[in-house]
């Protein structure tokens, strides 16, 4: 992780910067229902790594009728059967909707993977179906982003502790977050092979590294809002650090940082 992951922003700091890069996705969010415009958001990552706090810093002021955050659980036996990517057509953004899907479609690469929950040839099979797939998705009009939270191992150990120990997070402890450690280095080789075989130019994957939660939050909101066009967006807000959040670019060797 880079030095800047360890700098702490004063919280006076971070709430300022926070409301006015939530001006933003508002104005961004006028305009996409005014337009019609569809926008879906990935989020993948580590356990612990924080899709569900990042996911709520950038829906906290939007309009819940035009906002969906899909989270799904275990697919049913009849899903289950189904075409793999049938249950996630079904939430697919509509005209002026920003939808935000907590975990996606890659839980085939890396979870399913990890702890055998489907076969080898259904892994090679999303493997190889699965960029043809979006870009269809991004043909059709939709704003794909994809983005990736990483943190480093010591850093997801303490959060693991701190779960166990709040009783208001219980309901986020489950036995595959408990292998998270145990599966490290199996969770880090399917992460690598989905990022250098799923970032095609239309569907690119954006690293976040997350040891520090507010910066992990404000330069994902930059990022977000540089990727996409509306009027009346100040860009003297977004600009992004590179150290904290990046276009993956195809090197093993950046995630180690």
């Amino acid at each position: 992780m880079g030095k800047k992951d360890l700098v702490k922003l004063e919280s006076s700091s971070y709430d300022a910067q926070l409301r006015l890069l939530q001006i933003e996705l508002v104005k961004l969010q006028n305009s996409l229902i005014s337009k019609g415009d569809q926008i879906l958001v990935i989020l993948e990552g580590r356990d612990t790594a924080g899709k569900d706090g990042t996911i709520k810093t950038i829906t906290e002021h939007l309009s819940p009728r035009e906002t969906r955050v899909v989270a799904l659980g275990k697919p049913s036996d009849v899903e289950s059967a189904e075409w793999y990517f049938q249950r996630y057509v079904a939430e697919l953004p509509k005209k002026g909707e920003f939808v935000l899907f907590n975990r996606s479609w890659y839980n085939r690469a890396g979870v399913e993977k990890v702890m055998g929950f489907c076969t080898k040839p259904q892994y090679t099979n999303f493997m190889d179906t699965v960029n043809p797939f979006e870009s269809i998705l991004v043909s059709s009009g939709i704003t794909l982003l994809k983005y990736y939270l990483d943190i480093s191992k010591k850093e997801q150990a303490v959060r693991l502790k701190a779960r166990e120990d709040d009783p208001l997070k219980q309901w986020k402890i489950s036995p595959i977050d408990q292998q998270a450690q145990k599966k490290w280095d199996a969770y880090s080789k399917c992460r690598n092979d989905m990022l250098q075989n799923t970032s095609p130019k239309d569907a690119p994957w954006i690293i976040v590294r997350a040891n520090d939660k507010k910066l992990a939050h404000l330069n994902m909101i930059r990022d977000l809002l540089s990727r996409v066009d509306y009027p009346g967006k100040d860009k003297s807000l977004l600009k992004v650090d590179q150290e904290i959040t990046f276009k993956w670019d195809g090197k093993i060797s950046s995630l180690e940082k």
